[in-house]
């Protein structure tokens, strides 16, 4: 079980040495409860502090990494139950699924579309994930020629799925080198699965018929020398995956079963419900989904899905705060001021383009909150707006010298303009009326 604050300190030396970083042995208990620390800062623990705090504050589920490079995924880590609890971390990987039946031109055409495929939303680029690649042949020469299609034309992680060893080490052959996830050791070949794992230094995921078995298979895993450990919950049936995905999490977070603190894997393909498995995974503690060629509406609707599920729901999702352009604005277009709140600046950009009136945004850093928020708060004042007028070089860009800013902003409106010695506009609440407003009240 996770130790709180308080059951932590009592196993720190309660110095307050500050040789930690932390200023006080409690401050570093909760950074520990809270796992933003590690036991190893403390210099005076004993060696049984440190196998308690150890056990205890790691992360219950362990973190993964699949593939290299800059499209590498991590997996894992996670340190909750439900999201509204903290939050979940690591995205699921998304893999499209090729069989070395297909032919390598129908390899590629697959490939090259997870490869450049991008769905943009709220400033966000979304991805699918990799490559899952099914042995159906059963031989090494077919699958080998697989691999090699998707090597030839991108850098993906990949899931190799083959569950006879040589067949496996084929597709290691080619592709060994970049991480892919093997799938999968069952309790019949796992030793030989394990030596691929040490071999290549890729993680291995598990295959086994129960919840007890793939906790003693995981065991026998990590006593051959594996410990990045996959487990596979792929059913035919919707209700036994979303029971075992659920158990597997609860057992992993309360630390009761630590032979179960590993990522999910999930095949979607199995059973008549390849759409309701991939929400269901990504909703319910997959890592891994792997899944036949998606629809595009399928496609964008599980991107979205996934993007909102994990993201911070205690953090607002933030624009780059800068001087953002509106079709070509000239020097007497008007200059609109709001805040870095992804949603305030979609929802203002969409109604300015509909407007048909080159302009400029000028989007200060408001930490992500709203406008009624960041005054309210104080995160928007007279200051901020000086500073990034300066900053963003707005008064070399317009020949006028006038500021519309948000209609629920306009208690600033006077400490503003004294501010910054320009005329401040007070424009509408709503952005649904700016294209009138411009229309009525911008003169140059």
């Amino acid at each position: 079980m996770t130790l709180k604050p308080l059951e932590i300190y009592k196993l720190l030396p309660k110095k307050n040495c500050k040789e930690c970083g932390d200023p006080t042995c409690l401050t570093f208990a909760m950074k520990l409860s809270g796992g933003k620390a590690k036991p190893e800062a403390c210099p005076y623990l004993d060696e049984n502090a440190k196998t308690i705090l150890g056990a205890s504050t790691r992360p219950p589920v362990r973190k993964i990494r699949i593939g290299v490079g800059e499209r590498a995924i991590t997996i894992g880590e996670e340190l909750v139950q439900f999201r509204h609890e903290k939050s979940f971390f690591h995205e699921p990987g998304i893999f499209i699924a090729v069989n070395d039946t297909m032919t390598a031109e129908a390899i590629q055409e697959r490939v090259i579309f997870v490869r450049d495929g991008i769905l943009t939303r709220v400033g966000t680029d979304l991805r699918l994930s990799g490559i899952g690649i099914r042995s159906l042949a059963g031989s090494p020469e077919p699958f080998a020629r697989a691999v090699g299609a998707v090597e030839s034309v991108a850098d993906l992680p990949e899931v190799l799925m083959a569950g006879d060893p040589a067949v496996m080490e084929a597709g290691l052959f080619v592709c060994g080198n970049y991480r892919p996830l093997i799938h999968a050791a069952s309790p019949s070949q796992y030793r030989e699965m394990c030596r691929l794992a040490k071999k290549y230094g890729c993680p291995l995921a598990l295959k086994a018929d129960t919840l007890d078995s793939l906790a003693e298979l995981s065991g026998h895993c990590t006593a051959e020398g594996v410990e990045n450990l996959v487990l596979d919950l792929s059913s035919p049936s919707l209700h036994a995956m979303l029971n075992a995905s659920t158990a597997v999490r609860q057992h992993a977070i309360s630390r009761t079963t630590p032979a179960l603190g590993y990522p999910v894997c999930i095949d979607t393909s199995r059973g008549g419900h390849a759409d309701a498995s991939l929400i269901t995974g990504v909703t319910k503690f997959g890592s891994v989904l792997v899944c036949d060629d998606l629809p595009e509406a399928s496609r964008k609707a599980v991107l979205v899905l996934r993007q909102n599920i994990y993201t911070d729901p205690q953090k607002p999702i933030q624009i780059t705060p800068g001087l953002y352009r509106v079709g070509t604005p000239g020097r007497d277009a008007p200059v609109l001021l709001t805040v870095n709140f992804s949603l305030t600046f979609f929802t203002l950009q969409g109604y300015l383009e509909a407007s048909r009136v080159p302009c400029f945004m000028l989007i200060v850093d408001t930490e992500g909150l709203s406008v009624l928020t960041a005054v309210a708060s104080g995160k928007l004042h007279e200051a901020l707006v000086r500073d990034a007028i300066a900053k963003y070089g707005l008064a070399g860009e317009v020949s006028h010298r006038t500021l519309i800013i948000p209609g629920y902003a306009a208690p600033l409106s006077g400490r503003i303009e004294e501010a910054i010695g320009w005329k401040v506009l007070v424009g509408p609440r709503d952005a649904a009326d700016i294209a009138e407003f411009l229309e009525k009240e911008w003169k140059t």
